[in-house]
């Protein structure tokens, strides 16, 4: 069983933090920005992609939560990597230290298509754009790390996702991506967040780096799936039985939990690498999500690529 977990009353203090949180305009995004937002961090920056939608997530959020927090818009699309080196300068020009970074956008079972620079849409949203944002940001929060008292997080969103990747962990050749199912390139994509969250552990011992399943919530799971009548009933029916299973959830109210949970309890309850079920509950993952191998061939081969492009 998960840990009880109550963000008003478990939060400590986050005076002084700041925070940095993709994708965090609707679902569970949104709601975690709004459960760190009541406990006074600096600031909070909510990195998306549309400002219109950024800007009504921020009154929204500031209406449930009166006490919250300054939040700033940080435009951000993980499929531009322009983008995302425009949002780190951004950023880099406006802090000195960060504290916190939530990655938190993804998306998931869409068609194939590719990224700008070419990679498979889901793996290139979910690890490559991250990939290339958390590189940027190391600096800052390297920088921050040195600090007395500091206790500095990344924190990857991953999913039970990733036990549906391909038969050897991840295809990295992109173009071949394009045979598998949307579901298997969902769950590569989510496969190497685990792996990548583990290597920065192993890389930057300095920085806490976790990754996590949320909880199956299916109001986000609808978005993606657009005419598929089957695989709709199929995750009512699932839906309704995970109810009564610990790490699912109606609303991205308790889906974020385990998000707000792994960047805000105590260091000491951490294991730096670790992949946790909800909430709190560490969990080795696939036997992929174990493999020394294939982490460190996604580091490496990851860099090779960021590099490739300027990075």
């Amino acid at each position: 069983m998960g840990k009880t977990f109550n963000p008003a009353q478990d939060i400590g203090s986050l005076e002084g933090k700041v925070i940095l949180v993709t994708g965090g305009n609707a679902g569970l995004g949104k709601q975690t920005i709004a459960y760190l937002s009541a406990h006074n961090p600096t600031r909070i920056y909510l990195a998306a992609r549309t400002e219109s939608k950024a800007r009504e997530a921020i009154t929204s959020i500031k209406s449930s939560v009166p006490n919250a927090c300054e939040i700033v818009h940080l435009p951000l699309d993980l499929t531009s990597f322009s983008s995302i080196a425009s949002a780190a300068s951004t950023f880099k020009s406006q802090e000195t230290r960060l504290d916190i970074l939530i990655n938190n956008a993804g998306i998931m079972a869409v068609p194939y298509s590719t990224t700008k620079e070419g990679y498979e849409i889901q793996f290139g949203t979910n690890h490559m754009g991250h990939a290339l944002l958390t590189k940027l940001l190391l600096p800052t929060m390297l920088e921050t790390a040195k600090q007395p008292g500091a206790d500095v997080r990344i924190v990857n969103l991953s999913s039970r996702g990733h036990l549906a990747a391909a038969s050897k962990g991840i295809e990295f050749d992109q173009a071949a991506l394009e045979q598998h199912n949307t579901w298997r390139r969902y769950g590569c994509s989510k496969l190497a967040n685990i792996l990548f969250a583990r290597e920065l552990a192993e890389q930057y011992p300095q920085i806490t780096s976790v990754s996590l399943h949320p909880g199956v919530i299916l109001t986000d799971l609808f978005g993606s799936l657009r005419a598929n009548v089957i695989l709709k009933w199929a995750l009512w029916i699932y839906g309704f039985l995970g109810l009564f299973l610990p790490g699912h959830y109606k609303s991205p109210e308790g889906g974020a939990l385990n998000t707000t949970w792994c960047a805000t309890v105590s260091k000491g309850e951490l294991e730096n690498g670790a992949y946790y079920m909800p909430v709190g509950k560490k969990d080795g993952g696939s036997k992929w999500a174990r493999d020394e191998g294939l982490r460190k061939k996604l580091w490496e081969w990851t860099e090779e690529e960021l590099v490739k492009h300027g990075y």
